[in-house]
């Protein structure tokens, strides 16, 4: 008899099946994922549009790297089609009308956004043209870089003045930057899966009277990408040559870089020699590296998953024999190679929503006390009239549902009366307007 066939592509339990598809953009511990994008696709220029697509080679691989992006496309679409697709962080470029280059980085579904003025930037080609040893692999990209912030979180002053930036807004500014990619753990992630370095350094300014760093009345943030290098190190020149004309042996389209030794009897006498074939330690700093720092790894080499009594009995052979329980050691230089972009941000504004809502803090306007809590109440009036209309349409879905004789709940047993993120979303989208009326009404800046 025939066995039965199991379709494995599209049913339950394929890769791209029913549950294995794209996860909805739910809370949870699911991976960051991010789309950068440019509003105005015709009106960004050139420049900006080849700095959108270093940035997005920059977040690979949890970002959409090949988004095609319409002049006809708004915010609203991105912002609908955020929850369906699993993304996380928006990263929206646009150019004002007195030429400045924007960012606006905001989280999903429900915000907050920061927003960003881009002073200067560098793109990736002009980065590597000043460099002079470049990375071009696109191993490195395989695998999220590693995020290293700087100064985000200003040090205590002696001054009693409040702030520039509040100490809760630096934390929100913090949290929001690490959530932009997936943690790290030191103690599951391998070594060799960490192949670029962004360095996000903030600004401060040196204290007169004692050295100390100290606010300097903005929040400016300077990014950085490298790529890591290492190289074993305590090896000589010679021996560094033959281990490249080796590797150079084995590809095929780079067959250069092969050590001529017409001059030695043998290869012994080339590594050991001094002089010999121009090979051999010449000097003592010829053996060290142009690093910035040496580290010490344990080698990846492949080892046997061994029982608890097998484990046991290794011990027990190497304490006899004097050997060393934990695996070999070797030491690497580590090297950071820029491979841009640049950019200076400097933040401007924070926002409770996604690219609207209620203004936490502004660099430019700032509000009294009287004036921050009437802006207070406006919004809590509004979140009141938006409770309403949202049970005002529960309540007409569920009256409708009566009249036509139809259940209440649904054969997946979900209750219909719930709005969904997308629903939500789009009441959030349809309630900008009032949100922008306020913003006229009150002056458009609130202070939390």
């Amino acid at each position: 008899m025939a066995r039965q066939r199991k379709k494995k592509r599209t049913h339950l339990g394929a890769s791209n099946g029913p549950n294995n598809g794209v996860k909805s953009n739910s809370s949870g511990s699911r991976d960051p994922k991010s789309m950068v994008v440019r509003i105005g696709a015709g009106e960004v220029g050139a420049s900006v549009s080849q700095l959108v697509k270093d940035v997005r080679t920059m977040l690979e691989p949890d970002t959409a790297s090949r988004l095609k992006e319409r002049k006809a496309n708004k915010l609203r679409d991105y912002t609908t089609m955020a929850g369906p697709l699993g993304v996380s962080h928006l990263l929206l470029f646009s150019r004002s009308n007195t030429g400045n280059t924007n960012l606006r980085l905001a989280l999903t579904p429900r915000g907050p956004t920061l927003h960003f003025r881009v002073e200067t930037y560098s793109l990736s080609k002009d980065v590597q043209k000043a460099v002079k040893h470049t990375r071009s692999s696109r191993q490195e990209y395989l695998s999220p870089p590693l995020l290293v912030m700087n100064n985000f979180i200003s040090p205590p002053s002696t001054d009693t003045s409040e702030p520039a930036v509040p100490k809760h807004l630096e934390t929100l500014t913090t949290t929001i930057f690490q959530s932009l990619f997936p943690p790290i753990s030191p103690q599951s992630t391998p070594l060799s899966s960490i192949r670029r370095v962004l360095l996000l350094n903030r600004e401060l300014t040196k204290s007169p009277s004692n050295g100390s760093s100290v606010d300097n009345g903005s929040y400016t943030i300077n990014l950085r990408h490298y790529a890591i290098s290492t190289k074993r190190t305590g090896l000589s020149r010679a021996v560094r040559r033959l281990k490249a004309a080796e590797n150079s042996s084995k590809d095929s389209k780079k067959r250069r870089g092969f050590i001529n030794l017409s001059k030695v009897e043998d290869a012994a006498d080339y590594v050991l020699d001094p002089s010999a074939a121009g090979g051999g330690f010449t000097s003592g700093s010829e053996t060290e590296l142009e690093t910035d720092a040496e580290v010490e790894v344990m080698e990846a080499n492949a080892r046997k998953v061994l029982s608890r009594k097998q484990m046991n009995t290794l011990r027990s052979s190497n304490e006899k024999a004097g050997r060393p329980d934990h695996p070999e050691v070797e030491k690497k230089a580590v090297k950071l190679v820029e491979i841009g972009p640049r950019m200076r941000l400097r933040m401007t504004k924070v926002e409770e929503g996604v690219c609207g809502g209620k203004v936490m803090w502004h660099e430019f306007i700032s509000k009294t006390k009287e004036e921050a809590q009437r802006m207070e109440k406006v919004w809590d009036a509004r979140r009141r009239e938006t409770e309403q209309r949202r049970r005002a349409q529960r309540e007409n879905v569920e009256r409708k549902r009566k009249e036509q004789g139809k259940p209440q709940v649904n054969k997946a047993g979900e209750d219909p009366g719930k709005l969904s993120d997308v629903n939500e979303w789009d009441e959030d989208d349809f309630d900008q307007d009032d949100v922008m009326e306020v913003d006229r009404q009150e002056g458009g800046v609130s202070v939390g």
